[in-house]
């Protein structure tokens, strides 16, 4: 059970908007956004397809989506020009608590403010049209990628988003996900180092932050995948911490706490993990019933069957409510992280509803319900 990003840093190219307004009604000055682009953009300006990441990811799809990137896969580079861009909040490039405030010269720490999947998405939209792209064909993403992709249908509209693919995440966060991003964030908190966000790099919250990881490790699988992987088996390994016996489910928890400390952000992890809590496409529109009515673009969703964090019931709530939606349920035991995993099985449902949009967006509505 490996972590399933590769290499992760802020490599890319970078759009800057001069003044960009939060929904809270507080304004960013010189905001930016980390990209990368792969394939090339046609004459019409119509084939980008935008891929949005997850919680940790960043720009580099194809660090963490690599074996869907390339001609006759999923994300063709021969057919589309492919965008992914790393969320407001984040700590890879995208303006966050690490980034330099322009009015104070001094990274934003503690006063960069709460940001909503809105805003990140609406900051993205920004970018993507400065690229002078002229319609977007799909959108793609899986958990927070997910949340994105519905927010860019509803925010860009039909006129400019084509079509979406929206894998593993629901209509709004519930008070399920949220209780267990607060509970990983309590973890931070309690890190003596924390100091209320304020900490230094000297002493950042390590503890607080590889337990934080380490929660949301076990949510992103499912009860079988870690009986199946590890069981009760026990390494002759000094276990530490007063116990007589190492599981090795415990070791592997605690290698990839401390693995994370060198790819993220703690402040970062606080502010995208609210992110993902703002998460409701019902708020200010009505609720989700009106809002989703009125998301017409043919949209493919993706359900795992194993999937405790973001549970099947969830994407069947988004197919009830999509008036041109279909479903497809991967039966695996990968839980949450199968988008990620159970890539063989995705793709080729996903490549043969864009072909269907490619061809002609009537037969996917006729189909939609079946």
């Amino acid at each position: 059970m490996d972590d399933e990003y590769g290499k992760m840093d802020d490599d890319g190219d970078t759009f800057v908007t001069p003044r960009f307004e939060l929904e809270n009604g507080k304004v960013l000055r010189d905001a930016q956004v980390r990209y990368r682009t792969f394939g090339a953009l046609n004459p019409a300006k119509d084939n980008a397809m935008v891929v949005c990441h997850a919680l940790t990811g960043n720009a580099s799809l194809d660090s963490w989506w690599g074996e869907m990137l390339g001609k006759g896969l999923l994300f063709d580079t021969s057919k589309y020009f492919v965008i992914c861009a790393n969320v407001l909040g984040s700590c890879y490039g995208t303006t966050g608590p690490t980034s330099i405030n322009p009015d104070t010269q001094r990274p934003y720490s503690t006063s960069f403010p709460d940001v909503t999947v809105r805003d990140s998405v609406g900051l993205h939209i920004l970018m993507v049209k400065s690229l002078g792209i002229r319609q977007v064909f799909a959108v793609v993403g899986g958990s927070l990628g997910g949340m994105q992709a519905l927010e860019w249908g509803l925010m860009g509209g039909p006129s400019f988003v084509r079509s979406l693919v929206v894998m593993c995440c629901g209509a709004n966060h519930h008070a399920w996900q949220i209780a267990i991003s607060e509970t990983q964030r309590q973890a931070l908190y309690a890190d003596p180092n924390w100091a209320g966000g304020a900490y230094t790099k000297d002493r950042p919250p390590n503890s607080g932050l590889s337990l934080a990881r380490q929660i949301a490790m076990f949510t992103y699988r499912s009860h079988t995948a870690y009986t199946d992987k590890f069981g009760r088996k026990t390494l002759n390994e000094e276990p530490g911490q007063g116990q007589a016996v190492l599981y090795d489910v415990e070791k592997y928890l605690r290698y990839q706490g401390v693995k994370f400390l060198a790819r993220f952000d703690p402040l970062s992890y606080v502010k995208v993990t609210r992110l993902m809590d703002s998460h409701d496409v019902g708020r200010g529109r009505g609720g989700k019933e009106a809002a989703l009515s009125g998301l017409t673009q043919p949209v493919q969703l993706v359900s795992v069957s194993s999937d405790v964090l973001y549970p099947p019931a969830e994407q069947q709530e988004l197919h009830k409510l999509l008036p041109n939606s279909r479903l497809y349920t991967v039966v695996s035991d990968s839980g949450h992280d199968g988008f990620l995993l159970d890539q063989h099985e995705v793709m080729p449902v996903a490549i043969k509803f864009l072909e269907e949009v490619a061809a002609s967006p009537a037969t996917v509505a006729a189909r939609s319900k079946l």
